[in-house]
């Protein structure tokens, strides 16, 4: 059944390439970020990314049984890209056929969807500006 979870992030969570870093929670109380930035850093390396120039957002979740990674960016002018990581009980995985997104993690998508326009898919893109505004209902 559907519970609201807490979802935190500050202007100043940024990763070394400017990624923007989200948190959410199953158990209502602050996300231990280090467990996570290992894997986002093995995760990037394996894309043909210009992460300091791209459009992009992580998603640290703790979740009910797992931590999931997301890792989100923009490109092909307006499309969205994801990977998702899980760390089971033998290490971190990317398996789309077995893990994805979830319904609490939509609701970073749906504000960053709108941060992407207004900040970058229009007449005077700025990166700057959309890496500064985050969502927070924590």
């Amino acid at each position: 059944m559907y519970t609201p979870r807490r979802i935190e992030s500050h202007p100043t969570w940024l990763d070394p390439d400017g990624i923007k870093i989200y948190t959410i929670s199953v158990q209502d109380r602050p996300v231990s970020q280090a467990p996570y930035f290992s894997r986002l850093t093995e995760v990037k390396k394996r894309k043909a990314v210009t992460w300091a120039a791209t459009p992009a957002f992580a998603i640290f979740h703790d979740g009910a049984s797992f931590r999931y990674l997301v890792l989100a960016w923009w490109g092909n002018d307006n499309e969205l890209f994801t990977s998702v990581s899980v760390q089971t009980e033998t290490g971190w995985i990317e398996d789309p056929a077995r893990y994805s997104f979830c319904l609490y993690d939509l609701e970073v998508f749906w504000h960053e969807r709108k941060y992407f326009i207004e900040f970058i898919y229009c007449a005077r893109p700025s990166l700057d500006s959309y890496r500064a505004k985050r969502h927070d209902n924590g």
